[in-house]
């Protein structure tokens, strides 16, 4: 569902090193020093040095609800391409069923039958012209959709501390660990900053701020 393509920068730390490093008028060709130079930018809270980490994901087996949350994390320079509802013929389009809905047989029922009265409604608009474009407004929101996107590391991190708190969104935060996990897959430096640096953002500020807290720090006021 989250593919991490080769744009991505394999050892991040140590590129992260390599190009503060350039500023530090130091030998960058040295890779251990370019490391451990990354790790202190890191540790240091350097965050400008985490921009030149690039990442590319295709993403995919999501919600269209939820990529568009995906999209207000809109800091750096993240851009990306979603599957077209102008071209695409979504007559038998898939919808993310949330667990309160899966596990209620009534409401799986109700739900099963509104999304086929959606897949037959869309078939018809198709057979009588109306073009995919204008038929494709009624979609739900749930429906599943793919993109292409390209962010960089200070961006992801800072995404973490919202969406891995518990009050996020369930479906973002699935997305969050599946992301976490193939970046933990992509290399060791990866695994690294992951296990380091992707955390809620209680795990930062040693407090929750949040009305309804989950109660893992304590609440504020």
């Amino acid at each position: 569902m989250i593919e991490i393509l080769d744009g991505t920068t394999k050892n991040p730390i140590t590129k992260i090193g390599s190009r503060a490093g350039i500023c530090y008028g130091a030998n960058v060709g040295n890779q251990e020093s370019n490391y451990n130079r990354g790790l202190d930018c890191l540790k240091s809270n350097h965050g400008r040095t985490l921009e030149v980490v690039d990442v590319e994901l295709i993403i995919s087996g999501y919600s269209a609800r939820v990529i568009r949350e995906w999209y207000t994390h809109i800091g750096g320079d993240p851009t990306r391409l979603q599957a077209s509802t102008r071209y695409i013929n979504y007559n038998n389009f898939q919808c993310y069923v949330p667990e309160s809905i899966k596990n209620n047989l009534d409401a799986k029922k109700e739900y099963d039958y509104i999304l086929e009265r959606i897949k037959l409604s869309l078939e018809y608009l198709n057979q009588i012209g109306i073009p995919k474009e204008d038929s494709a407004n009624i979609l739900p929101m749930g429906y599943i959709t793919k993109i292409y996107d390209k962010r960089n590391l200070r961006n992801l991190i800072d995404m973490s501390h919202q969406r891995l708190c518990t009050r996020a969104y369930k479906e973002y935060r699935d997305l969050m660990k599946e992301l976490m996990q193939e970046l933990s897959n992509y290399s060791d430096e990866w695994k690294y900053i992951v296990d380091n640096y992707f955390v809620p953002k209680c795990y930062i500020t040693g407090k929750c701020v949040e009305k309804y807290s989950c109660g893992k720090c304590k609440v504020v006021g």
